[in-house]
């Protein structure tokens, strides 16, 4: 009998012990190869998983934003990356997501602005916003939040994306090809500064970043209060002697209710804490510190805001 006790003693432990020990998986929804959001990915799971709090995470690549926004909802990936544009939308139930309704989204924290990017290259004769009309332009995938925010542009502006300019529905990679080999005129990108798809195709053509019309600028953000005017400056990019005005998304990463509190926690103190490592990935990671990730336009997940409450640092909203 008493050994049966003991046997018995020992299965318990033994359970509790391994339920401790259980580890969350988390996938996170990143982008396509050429922006910033897929090699940030990596080096975000891979933090995750060697952070010491029996998370394993992995990387998947999506077409960004909008597709991002209803993985996370649906709870096929748990992070995700995405445009604040398309966030306000997903979070809201509108415009391109009218038919999905309000998706359950939280912030994790704000990672880094982005300026809209309007490319060309000199053989296209393109030298204004006006010229791409009646052209071949890539508006964005389908599934991504390049689209949504040129479409914002293109409404700013009074066009109509259908008739007003030849659509195409590209992807990045495919863009950068489509420009390199002059199959597409002009294309639309949103990623931060400098984009390692704007230095590949200058590797092989001359590259003409276009400016948007202050008008189209100033009716954006007016409509839009988590848009920004923005600037590329001069010498970003090879060749580049001016700046280029134009308007900047933010860039999140979102979470659902689902998450646990701890886990969001856990998350959020890691790529913070972790800058140093995130920042040899890319140089956006500068502006991950605790009073830029707590800039929201969503509410917070409770898990995020306790950790950076815990630095002084209140979020917004």
């Amino acid at each position: 009998m008493k050994s049966r006790v003991v046997l018995g003693l020992v299965l318990i432990f033994a359970v509790c012990g391994t339920a401790s020990a259980a580890q969350t998986f988390v996938t996170i929804g990143s982008g396509g190869v050429g922006g910033t959001y897929y090699p940030l990915g990596g080096v975000m799971a891979e933090l995750l998983s060697n952070g010491g709090v029996n998370i394993r995470a992995n990387s998947r690549s999506t077409s960004a934003s909008r597709e991002n926004c209803r993985l996370v909802a649906s709870d096929q990936v748990q992070i995700g990356m995405t445009m604040g544009s398309t966030l306000w939308q997903a979070y809201n139930g509108v415009e391109a997501f009218t038919d999905d309704g309000k998706l359950d989204l939280l912030t994790l924290m704000n990672m880094y602005p982005a300026p809209q990017h309007l490319v060309t290259t000199t053989k296209t004769g393109i030298k204004t916003f006006e010229d791409i009309r009646g052209k071949k332009v890539s508006v964005g995938a389908p599934g991504g939040g390049d689209q949504v925010l040129t479409n914002l542009i293109l409404a700013a502006a009074g066009w109509d994306p259908a008739k007003d300019i030849q659509r195409r529905q590209l992807t990045q990679p495919e863009a950068v090809t489509a420009l390199k080999d002059g199959n597409i005129d002009a294309a639309f990108f949103n990623f931060a500064v400098p984009g390692s798809a704007i230095m590949e195709i200058a590797a092989v053509r001359d590259v003409a970043l276009i400016s948007l019309p202050d008008a189209v600028i100033e009716k954006v953000c007016k409509d839009n209060p988590f848009m920004m005017s923005s600037a590329i400056v001069a010498g970003t990019y090879a060749k580049q002697d001016a700046d280029v005005k134009t308007i900047a998304d933010g860039n999140f990463l979102v979470v659902s209710s689902k998450m646990a509190e701890q886990v969001a926690y856990d998350c959020v103190r890691i790529f913070i804490e972790k800058r140093e490592e995130i920042l040899k990935t890319t140089p956006q990671a500068v502006n991950f510190v605790p009073v830029k990730a707590a800039v929201g336009i969503i509410p917070f997940h409770p898990g995020a805001a306790r950790y950076l409450k815990e630095l002084g640092v209140e979020v917004k909203p």
